[in-house]
């Protein structure tokens, strides 16, 4: 079984519970939940974007040597930043797909400062699971960009909720596990 990696948000940690309820929901499926470096050395501000995506080569590295194919993702930065290594135009990290919870379109009131330029190079399958209510991107603004993604692409919309999908963890972790059971 095609093993899953995942990074946590921005302010978050790999023990975010999402995170644990994803990892529990996919077993017998290995799941491995890693932190990016700024978080490993108790710092809150994220590095940029050239380490974090080292990061998450490093991270994948041991699970790609076993000759498996990998599933990366995770919440919002991690996901956009797993996104962008498989994307990347010189070396794409290889993927059977990814696992992109509330993807951070844009920063919040800033619809002008896409976060897009890369979801053209995407070619392997996508699931997105956002709130309807995401400041981060509109259900209208995703499905607008992400259709420009050569890949397949899947929606999972959280009625009313917001970029946190606090109180949904169970809803995110069953649509993780029912899209990696089609793939």
């Amino acid at each position: 079984m095609t093993p899953l990696l995942l990074f946590p948000g921005a302010g978050s940690s790999a023990s975010s519970p999402s995170l644990v309820a994803i990892e529990h929901a996919v077993a017998p499926r290995l799941c491995v939940r890693a932190d990016f470096p700024y978080r490993k050395a108790g710092r809150k501000a994220p590095d940029r974007p050239p380490v974090l995506l080292q990061a998450v080569r490093d991270e994948a590295a041991p699970l790609l040597a076993t000759g498996e194919s990998l599933l990366l993702g995770g919440r919002s930065m991690g996901g956009r930043i797993c996104s962008m290594a498989v994307a990347d135009v010189d070396d794409p990290l290889p993927a059977a797909g990814l696992v992109l919870i509330s993807y951070p379109l844009h920063p919040p009131g800033r619809p002008d400062t896409l976060r897009v330029e890369h979801l053209p190079r995407i070619t392997v399958p996508c699931l997105f699971v956002s709130g309807t209510k995401d400041a981060f991107g509109t259900p209208d603004e995703l499905t607008k960009w992400t259709a420009t993604i050569p890949g397949p692409v899947t929606h999972v919309w959280i009625d009313g909720k917001g970029h946190d999908l606090k109180g949904a963890d169970d809803r995110i972790a069953l649509a993780v596990s029912d899209w990696l059971a089609l793939l």
